[in-house]
């Protein structure tokens, strides 16, 4: 069974989807027609219910990381992807709150430094935003590079975990 919640944040408005064991999903609330559809899959067949593991533990730690009082998250996670996005999704959790790489570090991270652009596909693939940070990973020259739910929320939450200095 699939289960769905909303959370406000700073951010706006997140979708947190479950399994009933594992967190599969954390969604921005973006316009964009992909992003839509990328929902709505989400939450096909699945059951409104802010109580099914672990969404409540989820609200609570993404509360305490929004209020400044989280760094590391501890919840049990459920990715589906290829297994090299597998591997990409598990070098971003290992990626430090305040700390940025490019993707040619994790790229080289993950044992295959020649896979930069693959490594950026698998990024943008993310199904669980701000739990794997993807917003931590920037262009080889330290730009800000595109994200999934936008630009001015991958500068927010660098700003939020002290790191910045973006003009957009």
């Amino acid at each position: 069974m699939n289960y769905y919640t909303t959370v406000d944040s700073p951010i706006g408005r997140l979708l947190l989807t479950s399994n009933g064991e594992a967190l599969t999903g954390l969604y921005m609330d973006v316009p964009a027609r992909d992003a839509e559809r990328h929902v709505e899959r989400a939450v096909e067949g699945g059951t409104e219910d802010p109580n099914a593991a672990p969404l409540p533990k989820a609200k609570q730690q993404l509360a305490e990381y929004f209020a400044g009082k989280r760094r590391v998250f501890d919840l049990p996670l459920a990715l589906q992807g290829t297994p090299f996005q597998q591997r990409v999704w598990q070098a971003l959790t290992e990626i430090p709150f305040g700390v940025t790489w490019s993707y040619g570090q994790l790229a080289q991270h993950i044992g295959n430094p020649k896979a930069s652009r693959a490594v950026g596909l698998a990024n943008g693939s993310n199904p669980i935003s701000i739990l794997v940070p993807c917003h931590r990973v920037i262009g080889a020259d330290g730009s800000l590079t595109g994200y999934g739910g936008g630009v001015e929320r991958k500068q927010w939450l660098l700003a939020h975990e002290g790191i910045g200095g973006w003009l957009l």
